[in-house]
């Protein structure tokens, strides 16, 4: 019995360490920057790891610069003028909402007031108090409620769910302001995660969601964590949803790359196989979202998400060439799954990036060769 133990042991080790031990062609690992076989991800013009964005999964100059502005003077005027600007139905709204509220969120957590200092994020309670009415300040204040129970106290416990009671009310609020708008419905879908909403009160939900944006990537991403093995569903019933989702998807829409999230909402912690990344179903789940980027608009918002996945599941696969082909559309921002489960985004995104360079060069790919 030691034996095995001991022979299990060392498959473990082997299978953390062998990837970045080893580099041959086909088969590479990572070496220190200054050996003279790294590959440099420099050389395929790519931001350096402390200079990557975490903050969303790409480029939306006008929001960084209301941010910047609203959070530089406290004044909310820019935030309320720029999501009054902002396609209501659209997946841009839900992550400019998102943005200030998570802005809001992590200001009150590094600052939270006193006796002399005020807390941080005061510039969303000036803004719903002076304009109650909005319904995008009432939006931001329902997802700064969600965020603040997720990142400040434990799912099942009184605070939690005292803090949930009144995003959901918030939502409530919301959706009376704006009664075409899926954003607060949408701000819902976590609450019913947090609070366990039975299943049918969670397909009213929905239903209230698909009425209004049937095609919201960004929704059926929020609604599929609900379905996961982890909450409230099972594999099958998140991967049931996936599949509905793909299968309805119109020309163009990156819905059908919601299979892969939900594979990798499902994946083992330590997986031991090593034909997993190469199996039928992973295989499968690759193809559609490189179907739906390939038919995207290049201007959707949701189109960074699914590449910056496309790379994890690329790298692993040892599909070097196409991990690159994304990279080289979404480097610089990271704030997107798979990353933001890393304590280090920025620091496991570099990984994976200098895993894609290495394999790619080691067979036979160059920064001359890489189309852009």
């Amino acid at each position: 019995m030691e034996i095995l133990w001991v022979l299990i042991a060392l498959v473990m080790l082997g299978f953390v360490l062998l990837p970045f031990l080893r580099r041959r062609r086909g088969a590479i690992g990572l070496v220190s920057p200054d050996h003279p076989d790294a590959a440099d991800p420099a050389n395929y013009g790519f931001v350096r790891e402390e200079e990557l964005d975490i903050r969303m999964p790409g480029p939306d100059q006008d929001l960084l610069d209301v941010l910047d502005l609203v959070q530089r003077t406290q004044d909310y005027r820019a935030a309320q003028q720029l999501l009054a600007g902002t396609e209501t139905e659209g997946e841009r709204r839900w992550q400019r909402v998102q943005a200030f509220a998570g802005a809001a969120s992590l200001e009150l957590q590094q600052r939270p007031g006193g006796v002399s200092e005020a807390p941080g994020g005061q510039w969303l309670r000036v803004w719903r108090a002076e304009h109650p009415k909005d319904a995008g300040g009432a939006a931001v204040h329902a997802e700064f409620l969600v965020q603040q129970a997720w990142r400040t106290s434990t799912p099942g416990t009184d605070e939690f769910r005292i803090i949930m009671e009144e995003a959901k009310a918030a939502c409530g609020e919301a959706a009376l302001l704006a009664p075409g708008d899926p954003i607060p419905y949408i701000v819902e879908l976590s609450v019913a995660r947090g609070l366990a909403y039975p299943h049918p009160e969670f397909e009213q939900l929905w239903l209230k969601i698909l009425d209004r944006a049937p095609t919201h990537m960004g929704a059926h991403l929020a609604a599929l964590h609900y379905w996961c093995e982890k909450w409230h569903g099972s594999r099958e019933l998140a991967y049931e949803f996936a599949e509905a989702a793909a299968a309805r998807a119109p020309k163009g829409s990156l819905l059908a790359a919601m299979p892969l999230f939900a594979v990798f909402e499902h994946m083992p912690e330590v997986n031991l196989v090593a034909g997993f990344y190469q199996s039928e179903v992973v295989t499968k789940a690759i193809h559609g979202a490189l179907h739906a980027v390939h038919s995207a608009r290049p201007d959707d918002p949701m189109l960074a998400h699914v590449r910056h996945m496309l790379v994890f599941f690329l790298v692993r696969s040892e599909r070097w060439s196409e991990a690159m082909n994304q990279l080289i559309h979404i480097d610089g921002h990271v704030g997107a799954l798979p990353w933001t489960l890393s304590p280090d985004p920025a620091a496991e995104f570099a990984v994976y990036r200098a895993l894609a360079v290495a394999g790619y060069e080691a067979n036979g790919g160059s920064p001359a060769s890489l189309p852009h």
